[in-house]
């Protein structure tokens, strides 16, 4: 291929792109506010997990993977800001699992590792759980991957704004990152990769195409649904304006050269206005590939041409933090010594990374001694990645922050949510463990 794109700039790995894990879906709805009072249920949801097959290598049998499906919902899961929905989880695989929500900023109460045990196999589960924002979630079994036979889909799930946005379609594009064994079975994440070949796909297909009129404004939302790979995606030819990052509204702005850099799990909503056909470029650190194409047919005709994007709707976060009368805590990723545990093992009688009282401002200098990127998820709060002179920030929110080696970055949150949280740890290679530790906001 003699179309490329360069290698993800350090500093925009660095910027963070990325996945909290919110609100499983295991618990009663008594036990999801504070009080018992349950949200007033406006939607419903009903979620299987269970064994699939994918087609990922042309002419080939297909490869045996596990999937959490929408079987209520044809098409996208969309919610609504402000909805309470039912959620009805069906575990049809061999092994104890439940769903965990990335960016869904809710109550703790479901959350499998502290509020409860996940469904066993063959049962199903009800709950109710509160959709405060609007925003492109991710749900999947991303910390249940010791008892994984198979390599697990996630699923997208979007919280729509209260009002309308002015675009002319919305489209989920979900990358996602495999490894094949020499017979075409794919391998787990957390498991030594000698031996196997990397792909990716878009939307689950090797050669995705998405097909638009030219003139169309298009929403693209953008998820690495990887389990490992910082990765860098490029629409050749256009330029792309990020509107929100991680399901939090962010002040408009074009992606550095076109590129948008996300970690495992990381989300980033996009306004494209399409021009002319052009391919889809995907860059993992080491080669560029084309995983896609937009076709453009035909030309969309307007009374008036296309203004500049005004801002998503805002989801109330506050709009300063108190740098100087914050709590300061360092927090060393990945190491044993400092109390990061596989998810298997994990207690809440473990000493806490940190402790807050509600509407402290938190800054945490995240440090990581690995010889490898890590990737950060702070669980239940987003954060204002910091200036270096601590004395600012960006003017977007995130919750995952990829780190390079022997590098210190440091994050801010207003502490809002009471309970205990999660902080989630794992090195950008195949077989590295995911870690966790909990923090508490009292």
């Amino acid at each position: 291929m003699k179309t490329r794109i360069s290698a993800p700039d350090r500093r925009d790995v660095l910027a963070g792109l990325g996945a909290s894990i919110g609100v499983s879906l295991g618990a009663s709805a008594a036990g999801l506010i504070a009080g018992g009072a349950g949200p007033l249920m406006t939607a419903q949801l009903a979620l299987q997990a269970r064994a699939a097959t994918l087609a990922l290598r042309p002419g080939q049998p297909p490869t045996p993977i596990w999937e959490l499906a929408a079987v209520s919902h044809l098409g996208d899961v969309r919610l609504k800001r402000f909805d309470g929905c039912q959620v009805v989880f069906r575990n049809d695989l061999p092994v104890p699992l439940a769903p965990v929500w990335y960016g869904l900023n809710a109550p703790t109460g479901a959350d499998p590792l502290r509020g409860r045990a996940p469904a066993a196999p063959d049962t199903t589960e009800t709950s109710v759980i509160p959709i405060p924002n609007a925003g492109t979630l991710l749900a999947d079994f991303r910390l249940f991957e010791d008892v994984q036979k198979q390599p697990a889909r996630p699923l997208p799930i979007i919280a729509t704004e209260s009002s309308r946005v002015a675009v002319d379609r919305d489209v989920v594009l979900l990358i996602e990152e495999w490894r094949l064994r020499p017979d075409g079975t794919a391998l787990p994440p957390g498991r030594e990769a000698d031996g196997t070949t990397p792909l990716y796909t878009m939307n689950g297909m090797a050669s995705f195409e998405l097909s638009a009129a030219a003139g169309e404004r298009l929403r693209l939302r953008f998820i690495n649904g990887s389990q490992r790979s910082v990765l860098a995606i490029k629409l050749e030819s256009h330029e792309v304006r990020v509107m929100a990052l991680d399901g939090q509204p962010a002040e408009p702005f074009p992606a550095r050269n076109g590129a948008l850099v996300l970690a495992p799990g990381g989300r980033a909503d996009a306004f494209v206005d399409t021009a002319a056909s052009a391919a889809f470029l995907l860059h993992d650190g080491k080669e560029a590939r084309q995983v896609g194409s937009l076709k453009i047919s035909g030309q969309l005709d307007r009374r008036a041409p296309l203004s500049s994007p005004q801002p998503l709707p805002p989801n109330d976060l506050p709009e300063k933090l108190d740098l100087k009368g914050a709590l300061r805590f360092d927090v060393a990723l990945g190491a044993a010594e400092a109390g990061w545990i596989k998810p298997a093992n994990f207690s809440t009688a473990s000493a806490p990374a940190f402790r807050a009282k509600t509407g402290r401002t938190v800054v945490l200098a995240l440090k990581n001694p690995a010889p490898i990127t890590t990737v950060f998820h702070l669980h239940g709060h987003p954060f204002r990645l910091l200036d270096k002179l601590d004395d600012g920030w960006k003017p977007y929110w995130l919750d995952t922050l990829a780190i390079e080696p022997g590098q210190t970055q440091r994050i801010a949150f207003a502490a809002t949510s009471p309970g205990r949280w999660l902080l989630e740890s794992v090195a950008t290679d195949w077989a590295a463990p995911r870690l966790v530790r909990w923090y508490g906001v009292e």
